[in-house]
């Protein structure tokens, strides 16, 4: 088996957005919301069925999944490959306007459900105290700030952060941590780990086994990936230069204020502002203002 990358955006919404193979969404939405019994999600409609994209669009397409279930309730579903700016106000926008969309103007407040986000993010988004441990899933509700009771329960968002999820294959143990460890993992494999015991994840690997795969889908696929990888060098390539300019910046700074020390030992030994701008680089107007404010 040749397995390929879910966090490919394309791929990702393959697995988990296809119609004919919703089990699929509905096991990860279960593991990762920790909805069990009656609780537990039972059926869902993908409001965006996978479909393979068209090269041309793939600049601009966002491919995430969204879908709710029998009791109107809307989930969300992205893949994130790399940190951009505004990223968190843009996880906000997508969760209200996936709320405020559930109705018209004039419609009644209580026909709006709950609307749940869930980011898989290929970054850390959220820091930590040093020496702290990073949790690689966070969850995030509206409460009171005294008795941190979720008086708002329509809102929700979670976020998975692949880098804080270290597991080996044979330390994975619960249905989360599974599929954690496909999201992250399954482009490496070659078979399906022993550990992928339930039904659905085994149907995730399935769909990710590249032979199944048409030829539109695997060029979508491909593409995508070298779009991923031009974005990723950009942004590298963007921190290099800032880190590049700030280092100059702060090395001009020091040099600045180098001058100007020696500028006012000369001025206190006598020296006129001439001689001083000619063995230290600073304009006579510079120097002047320096003997003003001595």
């Amino acid at each position: 088996m040749k397995f390929v990358n879910p966090k490919n955006d394309v791929a990702f919404r393959k697995i988990f957005g296809s119609q004919n193979k919703t089990n699929i969404l509905i096991s990860f939405l279960n593991a990762v919301l920790g909805l069990k019994d009656e609780k537990a999600i039972q059926s869902v409609r993908i409001l965006n069925p996978y479909q393979t994209p068209k090269l041309e669009k793939l600049k601009t397409t966002i491919l995430d999944v969204r879908a709710t279930d029998e009791r109107g309730v809307t989930f969300i579903v992205e893949m994130q490959i790399s940190y951009t700016s505004g990223v968190r106000k843009r996880f906000a926008y997508y969760l209200a306007k996936a709320y405020s969309s559930q109705i018209k103007r004039g419609e009644d407040y209580p026909k709006l459900n709950q609307v749940f986000f869930i980011g898989v993010l290929d970054f850390v988004l959220f820091g930590r105290k040093k020496g702290a441990a990073r949790p690689y899933l966070s969850r995030h509700q509206v409460l009171d700030t005294e008795t941190h009771r979720q008086e708002f329960k329509d809102l929700e968002l979670n976020f998975i952060e692949l880098p804080n999820f270290d597991k080996k294959e044979h330390e994975v143990a619960t249905l989360l941590e599974k599929w954690v460890y496909f999201i992250k993992h399954a482009d490496d494999l070659d078979v399906i780990p022993e550990h992928a015991d339930d039904p659905s994840l085994q149907d995730a690997y399935k769909t990710a086994d590249q032979l199944g795969w048409s030829q539109d889908d695997l060029e979508a696929y491909e593409y995508r990936g070298m779009r991923i990888q031009d974005e990723r060098g950009a942004i590298t390539h963007a921190r290099e230069e800032g880190r590049k300019e700030g280092h100059k910046e702060g090395h001009e700074k020091g040099e600045k204020h180098k001058a100007i020390k020696m500028a006012c030992k000369m001025k206190a030994k006598g020296y006129d502002a001439a001689e001083i701008a000619d063995l230290t680089d600073l304009t006579v107007e510079e120097i002047e203002a320096i003997e003003l404010s001595e």
